[in-house]
């Protein structure tokens, strides 16, 4: 019925703006009575940064920013999702047009620029669903339940940008099943500078003091780091370091390139200011996951994003490093189907290999891809 649905509403979408087409999207969970998706096959459950995953497929930062339908697509069938970029005042973004399909590269180019309804907004909705799903599965003796994480980000205008994040810790790691620092988007002017050594290490330090403040009254909450994909490997080299050191729980790879590849064939699009995902990131994202995955020595594990759109890209993120993988522009492009592909993909690898489970193909291919030509 689902895959029914989507094939019929996503053609309607797909002619709207693009912003408009999201928006009315959002609207649609809200109101359509879904049921809950068919069981996943228990060899997919996952765990990783102390929490069970009941497959490995989230719905990445950026599709529901202010945590409106978390539950619903928890029943679609994914693993998790990961609400906003949130922050900590409300603030609008950047001026619209700042959504662009590629439709030819199957790509997406995004300035949205953090437009949030605001902490205090997404944390009164989120108190009344999450970690509502997760919560609601444990009561009901599921131990792989629905995982519902936070993605945070500093407000343009911020006098103190780790006051920020700080603050925001204080406010959703009681709540969410993990809190992602988002430091790697391109469309907040300066953002992207937090990446540098100095600057990332009092973060950290800040934000897991904060962390562990809160831990006290509500239990720990993990911490991710969202990092970009445009890192040059010695700057890589110190933020894993930096990383480790600090002691974060995990890393996402990758947000949105600033590059644009060779080869785009919508030629006009591609000059739009912005970050990139889609299939054209999917290289230049996977080889930053396999270097991570080979600096991180195992210490935590990674979430891959960037530029899935089928089973197979999918398990190679896998097999690249990922614990547990993200998509977001793929969806637009492939539909609610994407998600049973892979789902597909996966049981069949493992039956093909005579696996029980996924932490085996966990970075298989890591030293291998590390080894290939730069993608870009």
């Amino acid at each position: 019925m689902i895959a029914l649905l989507d094939s019929l509403v996503r053609p309607f979408l797909y002619a709207l703006d693009p912003e408009d087409a999201h928006r009315l999207a959002l609207r649609m969970l809200k109101l359509a009575p879904l049921l809950r998706s068919v069981p996943d096959d228990r060899r997919l459950a996952t765990r990783a940064f102390g929490l069970n995953f009941r497959n490995p497929i989230g719905m990445a930062a950026g599709f529901d920013k202010h945590a409106e339908v978390p539950d619903a697509l928890l029943r679609l069938g994914f693993g998790f999702v990961e609400a906003g970029t949130v922050t900590l005042l409300p603030q609008v973004g950047n001026p619209r047009p700042r959504l662009f399909r590629l439709d030819a590269d199957k790509a997406i180019i995004n300035r949205l620029g953090f437009n949030s309804e605001g902490a205090d907004a997404v944390l009164r909705r989120l108190a009344g669903c999450v970690s509502a799903a997760s919560q609601a599965a444990r009561e009901r003796g599921e131990a792989w339940a629905g995982i519902v994480g936070i993605n945070i980000g500093a407000n343009k205008d911020s006098t103190d940008r780790i006051v920020d994040y700080v603050a925001l810790i204080e406010r959703f790691a009681p709540v969410a099943d993990y809190v992602t620092i988002n430091i790697s988007s391109p469309n907040t002017p300066g953002l992207r500078t937090m990446q540098q050594a100095a600057v990332l290490d009092d973060l950290l330090a800040r934000v897991i003091d904060a962390r562990e403040r809160v831990a006290q009254r509500s239990g720990p909450t993990p911490i991710l780091l969202k990092i970009a994909p445009d890192l040059s490997l010695s700057d890589l080299d110190e933020l894993v370091g930096i990383a480790r050191s600090r002691r974060v729980d995990g890393m996402i790879v990758s947000n949105t390139t600033t590059e644009r590849p060779p080869g785009l064939r919508e030629v006009l699009a591609a000059k739009q200011s912005g970050g990139l995902s889609g299939r054209p990131l999917f290289a230049l994202a996977t080889r930053m996951l396999a270097e991570t995955y080979v600096r991180v020595e195992g210490v935590f594990p990674l979430i891959g994003v960037g530029g899935i759109d089928s089973g197979k890209s999918a398990l190679a993120k896998i097999r690249a490093g990922a614990s547990l993988i993200q998509v977001y522009s793929g969806l637009v492009f492939r539909g609610l189907g994407l998600l049973a592909e892979i789902k597909d993909t996966l049981i069949t690898a493992l039956e093909h290999d005579r696996r029980d489970s996924l932490k085996d193909f966990i970075g298989a291919d890591a030293a291998s891809v590390t080894a290939e030509p730069w993608p870009m």
